[in-house]
């Protein structure tokens, strides 16, 4: 992929909001509580749902926050475990077995956000074998965003908590005193996942609200200053049956 310094065009930048949000921290996982601000494989995800192709990635190199950070909790039904498709290839050979989902259910806790808008700016990587130019997936980006067309609908971390998008406005990013989090460290997010023939490898970085904006950095921590769990590839096949 293209390095990031060496792009000579400026990032592609989109709004987004909504009344909805949760971007889970990965130390917290039956009680979802939610980052104070947008992550950036959550804002890689609306991109994609917008508009994707599979040569080229988008990279985000800053989210700006735009409306002050609210909070708010409720309980919803879910349940306890994963039905995989082994399970349910299972289930119809027999129909005598069901599945219950009331013996299956639990209610959970949720911290999330409320009211929430954003600005993503993000930079196109070509992949090695692309042949068309960067400037014309950009140009298919914007098209896109001013029709307000998208190929699934975006979201903000959760796939019931839709997202709105569209170009760019004047809007500033919120005051300091709009986010209590402003200026301290947001603990460890996740930067980008790399898929291998032995599983996926997640890579992280030490995240931080300044002037109510997050600067995703280039480069992430290396795997002797954060350990986090990886999911292999034997994990992996077992989910998609």
């Amino acid at each position: 992929m293209t390095k990031r310094n060496r792009h000579s065009a400026p990032p592609l930048v989109v709004e987004v909001s909504g009344p909805l949000a949760c971007f889970t921290r990965p130390e917290l996982k039956v009680e979802r509580v939610s980052y104070p601000v947008m992550t950036p494989s959550a804002a890689r995800g609306l991109l994609e749902a917008i508009f994707w192709k599979k040569e080229f990635r988008y990279d985000v190199v800053k989210i700006e926050v735009l409306a002050p950070v609210r909070w708010f909790s409720l309980r919803r039904n879910e349940v306890k475990s994963v039905v995989t498709p082994p399970r349910i290839r299972e289930l119809r050979r027999d129909p005598s077995r069901r599945y219950d989902v009331e013996e299956d259910r639990d209610q959970r806790n949720t911290v999330a956000l409320r009211d929430v808008a954003y600005r993503i700016h993000a930079h196109v990587d070509l992949a090695p074998h692309t042949t068309a130019t960067e400037a014309k997936y950009r140009d298919q980006f914007r098209r896109r965003v001013e029709r307000g067309a998208c190929f699934s609908q975006p979201f903000l971390g959760c796939r019931e908590f839709a997202a709105d998008f569209g170009p760019t406005t004047t809007r500033p990013p919120i005051r300091h005193d709009e986010a209590p989090e402003d200026g301290e460290e947001l603990g460890v997010m996740l930067h980008s996942i790399v898929y291998t023939d032995t599983g996926e490898r997640y890579r992280w970085f030490r995240a931080r609200l300044e002037q109510g904006i997050l600067h995703v950095p280039e480069h992430p921590l290396s795997d002797t200053e954060v350990d986090m769990p990886a999911r292999s590839a034997r994990a992996r096949r077992a989910a998609e049956g």
